[in-house]
């Protein structure tokens, strides 16, 4: 299926990676002994893998696994006493660890073509039998150089296998730091830098990434297509015009650097080494979508363009309207106008396009409370462009009931989850205006405020029974990864009025 979309590879997550399902035995049999409940859930774990991999093979695709570093088996660390030194990429024992782990990956499943490795986070939540951990994530000269030279002479010039090295939480937002591992570390033609198309995490109006173009060696560009800070495909969020062309927020940016993709593609066609995309998934729960055409529009779009970046995304955009959801031509420009415009809703009602809201106010299936910003003028914008969102929330919704869908299914869904987009954002235009009125006290706005977030949603929690296949919907009870809960605060503040 992902090879049909324009993909030619697959990196398997992190909790399917060989770096959990190797048995170690060539170090010391006794690290994982047969017959013991850990290694019992090792080779289950192998079994898994290798069976993901014949079918990656078969369709032709590239093998990647996306890997976690330093991870060890619990036995391992316990019995080698290095609990200590098991981060360090600089301790001796730990580099011939590393050597041994990087043998045994690559002996034991032989189809993969490479890792991608990230040292930004360290999950653990489906490894039950491993301890992983490193120290100074950050640090060039520590970790970053150390690690990744050691990882370039066993991966790519022993194995002539491929590493993909994530550059995010770890070297990404810090020109000096970027360069300094660029100039330290010899390029290869196995080697590829992995760099997120903006700064931070997948958020709009963050800046585009100072460092992509930057250095020596390949680069791959991850793009998130459908977003945990944005749905995660539950409505309209077209974004990969605008990480292919640019998106508003970055057209002010210094002539000296790029505010695209394509830019980067077209001035260093030598370093471009592709797109990266997480094409499903992002974050921790909902909403789960039932409909993938959200997500799918961002993801074709990206691969298509990605085999030949010299392509108009326009164009790449009309093949996917007409060849693969079936619309007429005539109908394609409405959807375009539909899909353009909920980029623009999106970064106006969630932030604001001259980012004027701490962007992690809310994520996932939950809604945050958010601080409201001091700069009066600034706070002003922000909520005049809530009222914008809602306005271009208005027109996709009308544009969705004017297409003439192929079926009534997709018609359906694409009506029901432009209504899902219009009352969400209306939940969250009112919440941003419940904060402001708290920070000035004016208790009239609060009454009007937590009225119209009632009114909200009540709305918005009547959209599934009449639109089946639309995502689950937000919650506002959720608090998972969010400080602040909505819903806490308001009921909070209707006992203060």
């Amino acid at each position: 299926m992902i090879k049909e979309m324009g993909y030619n590879g697959k990196v398997y997550f992190l909790f399917e990676s060989p770096t959990l399902a190797i048995n170690w035995e060539s170090l010391d049999p006794d690290i994982l002994p047969k017959g013991t409940p850990d290694r019992k859930w090792v080779d289950e774990k192998a079994g898994m893998i290798h069976a993901m991999h014949a079918k990656c093979e078969a369709q032709g695709l590239s093998i990647y696994a996306m890997s976690d570093l330093m991870l060890f088996p619990k036995r391992l660390i316990e019995k080698y006493g290095i609990e200590e030194v098991f981060g360090d990429p600089k301790d001796s024992i730990t580099q011939k660890l590393l050597r041994i782990q990087i043998d045994e990956i690559f002996s034991q499943f032989p189809k993969m073509d490479g890792l991608v490795v990230r040292i930004g986070e360290t999950y653990l939540h489906d490894a039950p039998y491993h301890q992983g951990h490193i120290q100074d994530k950050s640090n060039a000269q520590k970790t970053i150089i150390p690690l990744m030279q050691l990882l370039r002479e066993e991966v790519c010039v022993k194995r002539n296998k491929q590493l993909i090295f994530r550059s995010w939480r770890s070297f990404d937002v810090d020109a000096d730091t970027y360069m300094a591992i660029s100039d330290a570390v010899t390029p290869h033609h196995n080697l590829i830098m992995s760099v997120k198309h903006c700064e931070g995490d997948f958020h709009r109006s963050t800046p585009f990434s100072k460092v992509i173009g930057m250095g020596r060696h390949q680069q791959i560009i991850e793009v998130q297509c459908s977003r945990e800070y944005e749905g995660k495909g539950a409505y309209p969020n077209y974004i990969a015009n605008g990480v292919i062309e640019g998106f508003e927020e970055h057209r002010g940016m210094p002539k000296e650097q790029f505010n695209s993709i394509r830019q980067f593609a077209q001035t260093k066609p030598e370093m471009f080494a592709g797109v990266f995309t997480w094409s499903r998934g992002g974050g921790w729960d909902g909403p789960y979508i039932k409909n993938e055409m959200w997500a799918d529009v961002n993801a074709w779009v990206m691969a298509q363009w990605a085999q030949k970046p010299d392509q108009k995304e326009e164009e790449v955009f009309r093949r996917y309207a007409v060849d693969r959801l079936g619309l007429e031509e005539s109908e394609v420009a409405k959807f375009r106008k539909m899909c353009l415009l909920s980029a623009d809703a999106v970064v106006r009602g969630r932030n604001s396009v001259e980012h004027d809201m701490n962007e992690w106010w809310t994520r996932d299936q939950g809604i945050g409370f958010p601080k409201s910003n001091q700069d009066p003028q600034r706070q002003q914008r922000n909520l005049n462009q809530k009222d914008e969102s809602l306005e271009i929330w208005k027109e996709i919704v009308e544009l969705a009931k004017t297409i003439n869908w192929p079926h009534d299914d997709m018609r359906e869904h694409a009506i029901g989850s432009s209504l899902y987009g219009l009352h969400l954002y209306e939940i969250y235009r009112s919440v941003i205006h419940i904060s402001d009125a708290e920070s000035k006290n004016d208790r009239d706005a609060l009454k009007k405020w937590i009225n119209e977030y009632d009114l909200a949603w009540i709305k918005y929690g009547k959209l599934s029974d009449q639109y089946p296949s639309l995502a689950s919907l937000y919650s506002k009870d959720y608090v998972r990864h969010i400080k602040d809960p909505a819903d806490k605060r308001i009921n909070e503040l209707r006992g203060d009025m």
